[in-house]
Order: C-alpha cells, then structure tokens, then sequence
C-alpha cells in the first residue's frame, strides 16, 4: 500500500491519497463539541400494508352502504352515515388500535365523501338542490 500520491510528480513522499489511506482520529477535547443529536422514532409506525389493508375495508363499506341508496339523495345521505362511521373507527382505531389502518380508513373515507359531494354540485347544477 502506497502512502504517495502516484497522479502527481512533485508530490512529498508523506501525502496519503483519499483511496489508500483513511485516518480516524478519536476527538481530543480541546474543542468541545454540542451533544448529540437526539433520534426519534415513531412508536408505531404507520406500514403500507395496513395502511392499504385499512382503505380498502373503508371502500367496501362505502360501496356497500352506497348500492342500498335508490337515488342520488338517498346515495348521499348513506355516504355521509357511512363515513360518519368509519371515521369514528378511524378515531378508535388510532387511540386503540393500528394507525395504518386508521390511516387508511380516513383516506379512502375521505375520497367516499368526495364523490359525494361531487355528485352534490352535479345535481345542484342541473336539477338543483338535492339533498332536501
């Protein structure tokens, strides 16, 4: 192992090159450094498993509480029910249970609930207000 620098000539013979030579020297004390870094890590981390497993419960539970409606009213006020529910196992399951979940079932309600009021603007504009 060579402790020259080969790509220079007039390199000294004491110059370690970056790729032969690594030092690590223990600090002296003399400077003082800050303490370190703390690290923090979440107790239970949300998985995308979970996360994925608790949206999906969530669409199946809109979407069968969406095909008992018989009308875009009817649809509407069910969705709402429906995700009323769920997140109120959404808030249970995050104080209790698994966050993914959770986490999952808030998400996918939250899309339920998006496509409702889509369909709320969508009948307002062409019939009008249809919720009562």
């Amino acid at each position: 192992m060579s402790l020259t620098n080969p790509a220079s000539p007039d390199a000294g013979p004491d110059l370690p090159t970056t790729l032969d030579f690594v030092e690590s020297r223990a600090p002296s004390g003399l400077f003082p450094s800050p303490p370190p870094r703390p690290t923090f890590r979440e107790p239970h981390p949300v998985r995308i498993g979970s996360l994925l497993a608790g949206a999906g419960v969530a669409a199946a539970w809109l979407l069968l509480i969406g095909l008992m409606a018989t009308s875009a009213r009817s649809y509407i006020w069910f969705t709402l029910a429906a995700a009323i529910v769920a997140w109120a196992c959404a808030m249970v399951l995050m104080r209790f249970g698994d966050r993914g979940v959770a986490a999952g079932v808030a998400l996918s309600t939250s899309v339920g609930v998006a496509v409702a009021g889509g369909l709320v603007v969508q009948q307002w504009a062409t019939t009008g207000w249809p919720l009562w």
